[in-house]
């Protein structure tokens, strides 16, 4: 049994709240810009974070026809995957989204790529905002960076040892 312990990495545990969350919350999501936004009619999808605001909410925008704004309008409660990296930069979350179709956040998270969705540009009619407040969640990242990271993964497997540099924890608004 002492064997087994021996080689068992320590545990990293920072569960975040406050401003500390938001701001963890805000650069994993920057990281992987993308995530799977999952509504309560169990579909999920990948959606573009458009801005993560000071207060830990995201911003996405959305057709107004789409399966997914009907799916709110039944149930507004969601949840989010995030992977920024293969091996790090991980985060769920859990909270409520509404929709709405504010024209001046509209024009604050409008880049020219989306008109592929919205051919008739930021004006188009079919545009819509989804705020996304998150109620909790959980990360997973590593402390050190990705290439301190990679070290140690090559390192523990040439030496047979975990060196773990993973810290994870829960994020409360």
């Amino acid at each position: 049994m002492d064997s087994i312990n021996r080689n068992q990495p320590e545990q990293n545990v920072e569960n975040l709240t406050g401003r500390a969350a938001v701001e963890k919350l805000a650069e994993l999501a920057k990281q992987a810009e993308t995530c799977f936004f999952c509504t309560a009619g169990d579909s999920a999808r990948p959606m573009n974070v458009r801005e993560v605001d000071e207060q830990g909410n995201l911003w996405f925008l959305s057709a107004s026809d789409s399966r997914k704004n009907q799916e709110l309008a039944a149930n507004p409660e969601v949840r989010l995957f995030f992977q920024g990296s293969p091996h790090a930069h991980f985060l769920t979350l859990a909270g409520r989204a509404s929709v709405s179709r504010d024209q001046d956040k509209i024009d604050k998270l409008w880049s020219f790529a989306l008109k592929t969705w919205f051919t008739e540009g930021k004006d188009d009619p079919r545009i819509t905002v989804i705020k996304f407040e998150p109620a909790h969640g959980y990360y997973w990242d590593n402390k050190h960076g990705a290439a301190v990271a990679g070290i140690k993964i090559l390192l523990g497997a040439a030496l047979g040892k975990t060196l773990d540099d993973s810290i994870e924890g829960t994020l409360r608004a």
